[in-house]
């Protein structure tokens, strides 16, 4: 058993959610939400979490289509999320690991329909986008543990 730190990343063209998960203890936390500008990355914020963090892993979520009838071509966001996750890797040189991300705002959504938080809260993007992260990077932890 590791006990690397690992984030994990729910990236959008306007916000990317991100958490923080452990190995040894295979659980993972929502951390924040950056937003992006004209889908550029918030890299000094990425920057800021690296540095307190330091991550030896990187787990990004990569969208998949639900529809058998489509579930051979590529998702439209498949370039972009590659390309961002090859970005980070390249940055910081750590690794990055990909995983299917599908059903992980849903899966958010729902557990924010369902806490005690405020109305409004669980309508806040920004708060699904880091619990999808966190969807994301938990789900990934559950697949190490399983091997």
């Amino acid at each position: 058993m590791t006990d690397r730190i690992l984030l994990g990343f729910d990236y959008g063209r306007k916000r990317i959610g991100i958490a923080v998960g452990q190995e040894i203890t295979h659980t993972a936390k929502a951390l924040t939400t950056l937003n992006s500008i004209e889908q550029i990355p918030d890299w000094s914020g990425i920057d800021r979490l690296i540095d307190e963090w330091r991550p030896q892993l990187l787990i990004v979520g990569m969208p998949s289509h639900m529809d058998s009838h489509t579930a051979n071509e590529p998702h439209p966001l498949h370039d972009e999320v590659k390309a961002f996750g090859d970005q980070l890797g390249k940055r910081y040189n750590l690794p990055v690991e990909w995983i299917d991300e599908r059903l992980s705002s849903l899966e958010a959504e729902e557990q924010l329909a369902t806490s005690n938080k405020k109305k409004r809260l669980k309508r806040d993007k920004a708060q699904i986008d880091q619990l999808a992260a966190q969807v994301i990077l938990q789900s990934y932890l559950n697949n190490i543990a399983s091997l």
